[in-house]
């Protein structure tokens, strides 16, 4: 039965996404419902903006939430699939609503909900129009600083440990460790992961639309991406 034939469960869906700014590893969105009433249990448990919290301490709060609330989704984009997207969608904040748009609908595959909120990263329209059936029925606001929302903050802690959990298993598939962000010492680390495997192998592991791409390539004595 549609969810549009049950009144919304009495709580909201925040959603939001980890590794859009790190040139190694995937790109994640994860949404999250948060009962009503339940604030207060994910400030005692340490929930916040996961840019404000730890590594370890990401990968904790995220353990709880998944064995305290069985509504929640995450929507995993491989370097690989990424690049594949970018090539057909070029532009981020499509990118973005897409990955939003499913972690959402998956939630409400679940759970009927009246809400949903994400972070602004662009035109509301480009996660509006994305939406399957489900998200059309629900109100769909977008705002700057989301995280302060507590479903939005408990995505944001979701979406941050599997990006950990990815990098680390990727890391280990190269055979070196891939660094987080887009800093002198990933570019280091590209570069010699290049020279290694071949500059074909950069699409395997990072967003090669990145500017990054190009400097790697030249310092690694590469011309292009074969």
């Amino acid at each position: 039965m549609a969810a549009g034939l049950f009144p919304p469960e009495p709580g909201h869906v925040g959603s939001d996404e980890s590794g859009k700014g790190d040139f190694f590893g995937p790109l994640v969105v994860a949404a999250f419902f948060l009962p009503e009433g339940q604030d207060g249990v994910l400030r005692r448990l340490g929930v916040k903006d996961s840019k404000r919290t730890s590594d370890a301490r990401c990968r904790e709060i995220a353990g709880a939430l998944k064995r305290g609330y069985p509504y929640h989704s995450v929507v995993t984009i491989g370097p690989e699939k990424y690049n594949e997207l970018w090539e057909k969608i070029g532009n981020l904040n499509r990118l973005l609503a897409w990955g939003h748009a499913r972690a959402i609908e998956n939630v409400l595959e679940r759970v009927p909900a009246g809400k949903a909120i994400t972070d602004q990263f662009g035109d509301e329209r480009f996660v509006r129009n994305a939406l399957l059936q489900k998200g059309r029925e629900i109100e769909l606001v977008q705002m700057p600083r989301a995280e302060e929302d507590l479903a939005v903050a408990a995505a944001s802690i979701l979406a941050r440990a599997e990006f950990l959990d990815r990098l680390r298993a990727l890391s280990r598939e190269a055979g070196i460790e891939l660094p987080k962000g887009a800093s002198n010492l990933v570019e280091a680390a590209a570069v010699k992961l290049v020279r290694l495997k071949g500059p074909d192998v950069l699409a395997k592991f990072a967003k090669t639309h990145f500017k990054t791409t190009v400097r790697v390539l030249a310092a690694a004595g590469a011309d292009r991406l074969v």
